[in-house]
């Protein structure tokens, strides 16, 4: 292995995962330069990563590429920060976060029923104020009414909605299969939080969770409870003798799930998952929702839907 060129031992280890370059560079010195290469580094990023970035609501410095890469494994805002878009560190394939702004929730502009809420540990970007609108709560801070971002470091975005009242709760989040990654697994998460004291009647029926693709679909039910417990049963479906986006050729049998509370507070709700073969565009709809119950809800706190591999 000493002697052989640089780019021999690039193209090795480009083979392999982000992961095995890092651990290869630790374990063998001939590795080390390799590893620190910008041409290794850069075929780890998606091939449209400069497009991506291009689109962030705040600029991105750095001087490598393998300083970008772990850069963008932390969510880069994009769309007027309405989506975010990161890396799975391990592997270097695409995710995407939209914010709750950006999915479809009935009746979320009516507040009776929802209340859209501030990140009030927010820092928003002062170099966006001249194009936002903004409010001012009683206490005096101005905020922006949608979109825009917190200091990125926080990960975050600028607001939550809160179902105040309903007896038809519908989220619905799409991502068209052309700017994921091809070949691969994702799943798709509604991520929740549950406010204790003001929740009520979630659990009196179970929700119904899908994920569709062309003639796949991924259905379930997740109940919710007010101790912000999950439990989900899902079963995959797939058009009889059939290869689409988003199909795979074996299926689990219903599986009891319980959702999983993240470092972060949050909760993550599995809507399901898909296959994105990546030969042709077609969009992806993922949703949940409860509309057969007459009763009322409320409590729900919607933060956002995200897409990561499996």
């Amino acid at each position: 292995m000493e002697g052989l060129p640089a780019d021999c031992i690039i193209d090795i280890l480009s083979q392999g995962s982000p992961r095995d370059a890092c651990r290869s560079a630790v374990v063998a010195s001939v590795f080390r330069a390799a590893a620190e290469s910008d041409v290794l580094w850069d075929r780890f990023l998606p091939p449209d990563h400069e497009e991506i970035i291009s689109e962030s609501v705040s600029p991105l410095k750095y001087k490598s590429k393998k300083e970008l890469f772990f850069k963008l494994s932390s969510p880069l805002f994009i769309d007027h920060g309405l989506k975010a878009f990161f890396i799975d560190k391990a592997t270097g394939k695409k995710c995407y976060k939209l914010s709750a702004r950006k999915l479809y929730i009935a009746w979320s502009a009516n507040p009776l029923f929802w209340c859209w809420k501030p990140v009030i540990e927010s820092r928003y970007n002062v170099r966006e104020k001249k194009t936002m609108d903004t409010c001012f709560l009683w206490f005096h801070i101005s905020i922006p009414k949608i979109g825009y971002v917190s200091d990125i470091s926080l990960n975050r975005f600028a607001e939550v909605v809160e179902l105040r009242m309903t007896s038809w709760l519908e989220i619905e989040g799409k991502i068209d299969t052309r700017i994921l990654s091809p070949n691969t697994m994702y799943r798709a998460y509604l991520i929740v939080k549950v406010a204790h004291h003001r929740a009520y009647g979630l659990d009196v029926v179970p929700c119904e969770v899908l994920v569709e693709v062309g003639e796949f679909c991924s259905r379930g039910t997740v109940t919710l409870s007010h101790n912000a417990c999950v439990k989900q049963s899902l079963e995959r479906v797939c058009g009889e003798n059939k290869v689409e986006e988003g199909s795979r050729s074996k299926f689990e049998d219903n599986v009891a799930r319980v959702g999983l509370e993240r470092k972060d507070g949050w909760l993550e709700i599995e809507l399901g998952e898909f296959y994105n073969q990546g030969m042709c565009e077609k969009e992806v709809k993922m949703s949940l929702r409860e509309i057969n119950g007459v009763h009322l809800k409320g409590g729900l706190v919607v933060e956002s839907l995200e897409i990561r591999p499996t």
